[in-house]
């Protein structure tokens, strides 16, 4: 797709209200190129061959009230489509067979975006797999009339997400485990401490069938971290992604739990403060990478250049292909994340949009397909790249769904108003000890 033509004034004023609407279009035609429509089953990222990714599928499944209340796709279509990828999500083959697409109800990581079964001998994931039911519980609770297609989906949507054993994927601790594999059992680490796991805590406290005891949320607050950084006080996490994801579906305005209680303040008020901290980070740019500044940051979970060394400006830069990189903790290599940023819009709109203005005006594909490039690094030199460095080649359809959810809770609170209504989600919150505001 051709870049529209933007004169000076055009950046000075970006982005608009309109400008945010045609960012969250272009970042959503991801959902609709890279999916196989044989299965509805969504490519990871857009390298030819990429396997389809179970996180990918759960964000393009949270998408579809936005595809519809904003007239890219008529309800009716819109929820056979839905309805074709729960279906096809249903059928595929749950067991301890190292070659299935799942097991006690979670899935796999990647998967063949033919088969549906698993790549790579990649993990049985919990995380991932909790975005998937999130995006499928967001169109059992949107799609709610009285048609056979939408009654299928609540139907499918609802025994996908009820399938997941919690207990079992405990293993026996009082936390959730990371995932399992066929081959070697359950993997050795646990969610534990705030990240994006809160999202993961809530849907299995939520369960009607196989649902987390509600110790498991105080085993996983327990070693939360609060920190004092450059003046702001805050519940530590330093990738922002963390701060992020959970909120896609849930508005954490106003509702606090015991640790929030404690320390007055919510997770919604958290990642606005993780915001700040990371803008803080780059004005101090305390590494001196090229280009970081007031309106440049975004550390988080993304690609980078490779995992090499290379001297710059006679000192020795140590680079990362993709890695979780934080602030003001790192890791850090000089790379930053435009999506990251829009992800925050919410929190933080009065430093996210002269951010977001001035990516525009760096030739980042703000107005291409797809949106954004995920990611860059104006230290690492390229010869042969447009802008002189380094920028990453492909698009992650997991990086796309923040950038068009949290444009919509911005603008309408769409998502956040669906998920208001969805039982597992306020049940589990409630059991979490949440209280307060809208709940």
């Amino acid at each position: 797709m051709p870049q529209m033509p933007s004169t000076d004034a055009d950046l000075d004023r970006l982005p608009t209200d309109q400008d945010l609407g045609r960012l969250q279009f272009t970042t959503l035609l991801y959902y609709l190129h890279c999916t196989n429509p044989d299965n509805g089953l969504v490519r990871d990222k857009t390298e030819p061959n990429a396997p389809a990714s179970i996180a990918a599928i759960g964000m393009a499944l949270a998408t579809i009230p936005v595809v519809v209340e904003r007239g890219l796709i008529i309800r009716e279509f819109a929820a056979k489509i839905t309805r074709k990828r729960l279906r096809n999500l249903m059928a595929s083959p749950q067991g301890p067979e190292a070659d299935s697409s799942g097991y006690k109800g979670f899935f796999y990581h990647f998967l063949d975006i033919e088969t549906g079964r698993r790549v790579w001998q990649c993990e049985l994931s919990t995380i991932d797999s909790a975005f998937l039911f999130a995006g499928a519980l967001t169109a059992a609770t949107y799609f709610d009339r009285d048609t056979s297609d939408e009654a299928q989906i609540r139907q499918l949507a609802t025994a996908l997400y009820e399938r997941a054993d919690w207990k079992w994927a405990c293993d026996g601790g009082p936390t959730l485990t990371h995932g399992w594999r066929p081959e070697s059992g359950f993997i050795p680490y646990r969610w534990r401490g705030y990240d994006e796991g809160l999202l993961l805590y809530i849907l299995g406290l939520g369960s009607p069938t196989h649902p987390l005891p509600p110790e498991c949320f105080a085993a996983y607050t327990e070693t939360y971290e609060w920190k004092s950084i450059y003046g702001r006080e805050f519940l530590y996490s330093g990738p922002l992604f963390t701060h992020q994801l959970s909120h896609m579906w849930i508005d954490f305005r106003g509702i606090r739990d015991e640790f929030m209680r404690l320390h007055d303040s919510d997770y919604f008020e958290n990642s606005r403060q993780a915001t700040f901290v990371q803008q803080e980070y780059a004005i101090r740019n305390p590494m001196g990478f090229a280009g970081y500044g007031e309106h440049c940051w975004g550390f988080t979970a993304s690609d980078g250049p490779g995992w090499f060394k290379r001297t710059v400006n006679g000192v020795e830069r140590e680079f990362f292909d993709y890695v979780a990189r934080g602030a003001p903790f790192g890791p850090d290599d000089g790379t930053v994340a435009p999506w990251v940023v829009v992800a925050s819009l919410p929190f933080a709109p009065e430093i996210v949009v002269p951010t977001v203005r001035n990516f525009a005006r760096m030739n980042l594909g703000m107005t291409r397909l797809y949106g954004f490039k995920p990611s860059f690094n104006a230290t690492y030199a390229v010869e042969t790249s447009p802008s002189g460095w380094w920028v990453s080649p492909y698009h992650f359809g997991i990086d796309q769904g923040p950038v068009v959810l949290m444009i919509e809770n911005y603008r309408t609170g769409l998502i956040w108003n669906i998920m208001s209504k969805c039982q597992p989600v306020v049940t589990g919150l409630r059991k979490a000890g949440f209280s307060g505001g809208w709940l």
